[in-house]
């Protein structure tokens, strides 16, 4: 945490270096005093963990309840996207006027960027669907933190970023952690026991993980070298039309898929009742978003490598939380697994907290 004190004079030169048309927004930011902008700090930390948690929590829940359809489930993970344009409007009007003028590359670049990662969201969400419907919200959970082992992984390859004794002992910790999960059956899964059907269910979740990935890393890579330019309206922007995209596919695999004419079935025969039933999806797609916009706040706040420090949190609160929630049977193999997972997701985040001490010694080298 002490990289992200930072004092008043490297606050200014830190303004001077962005982009003029975001300044005003910044210079705001900057001009709060210290104890409040740790206040908005925690407040994002806060919101950031517990919608990723709720969100998971309630994908369970829908399935547990009687909800069964998988195009639903992966809409709800991108349709609430109209909700980042709140903080894309408090941004300069001049941040967003266009695709095309907020980069360096053409507007049909940018429809194409936008598009083939869209789809591969959509996509991508799709798997994670299934693998919610037959696994546990714990082992699901813990599933999901080999996203930091692919990540890591991709970085290397089409990031050009090397890899640290810290990333790792955090791979093989996590691969541990994912194997003992794999092995082991699942009590509490929707598959009632089934060995191979828990087994697809881990193997679309380590899928699905891989692909979230490398869309990660392609989105780096597309910042870096073909937009060449990663202000916070452009972030945004990426945020807002690949999930519109996303959102697209999915109505289409509702519709072409035929779950579309089960729906009000589904809505009538929910356990817990019709308004429980569009609470949860409203709830659920509420929830995603409200993620992302802590998570652009944080990037706002201190910086884009604290803001994916913090996420990396999830993977210990939500298998935690989700036993609470569920009742779920802590099992030897979902013991051991947290053991390994707890220390790689800490080294993981112990690497990242290094290179944001290497970005500010940058930093205040130029300066």
């Amino acid at each position: 945490m002490s990289c992200l004190l930072v004092t008043d004079e490297e606050e200014s030169m830190l303004l001077e270096k962005e982009d003029e048309e975001e300044s005003d927004v910044l210079h705001q930011l900057m001009k709060l005093k210290r104890s409040q902008r740790w206040i908005f700090v925690f407040i994002s930390i806060f919101f950031l963990i517990l919608a990723q948690a709720v969100a998971v929590l309630l994908g369970r829940f829908y399935y547990d309840q009687g909800g069964n359809s998988k195009w639903i489930s992966t809409l709800v993970q991108t349709v609430g996207f109209p909700i980042l344009y709140l903080p894309l409007c408090l941004l300069p009007a001049s941040s967003h006027t266009s695709l095309s003028s907020s980069s360096s590359c053409s507007f049909k670049t940018l429809v194409w960027i936008y598009l083939s990662l869209g789809l591969a969201i959509g996509l991508d969400n799709l798997l994670y669907s299934y693998g919610l419907l037959l696994l546990s919200a714990s082992a699901y959970s813990l599933t999901c933190g080999t996203q930091l082992i692919f990540s890591a992984i991709f970085s290397r390859f089409i990031n050009s970023e090397r890899i640290s004794i810290w990333t790792g002992m955090s791979v093989i910790l996590l691969s541990i952690s994912a194997l003992v999960i794999a092995l082991e059956g699942d009590s509490d899964s929707p598959s009632g026991g089934s060995k191979w059907t828990y087994m697809i269910g881990c193997l679309l979740t380590l899928l699905a993980s891989l692909m979230y990935s490398f869309q990660l890393s392609l989105m780096q890579y597309s910042f870096e070298n073909i937009i060449k330019r990663e202000t916070f309206g452009v972030v945004l922007e990426m945020q807002i039309y690949t999930s519109l995209v996303a959102s697209c596919v999915s109505v289409i695999g509702l519709f072409a898929s035929g779950e579309w004419k089960m729906l009000s079935m589904e809505m009538e025969e929910f356990h817990k009742g019709q308004v429980s039933y569009l609470l949860t999806l409203v709830g659920t797609a509420f929830s995603w978003q409200l993620g992302s916009v802590a998570a652009v706040a944080l990037i706002f706040l201190v910086s884009s490598l604290f803001s994916n420090l913090i996420s990396t949190l999830s993977f210990i609160v939500t298998p935690l939380a989700a036993l609470v929630v569920f009742n779920e049977q802590l099992t030897v193999a979902k013991i051991v697994a947290m053991l390994f997972a707890i220390p790689g997701v800490g080294f993981y985040m112990y690497k990242n907290h290094l290179d944001g001490l290497e970005v500010q010694r940058a930093r205040n080298a130029q300066g």
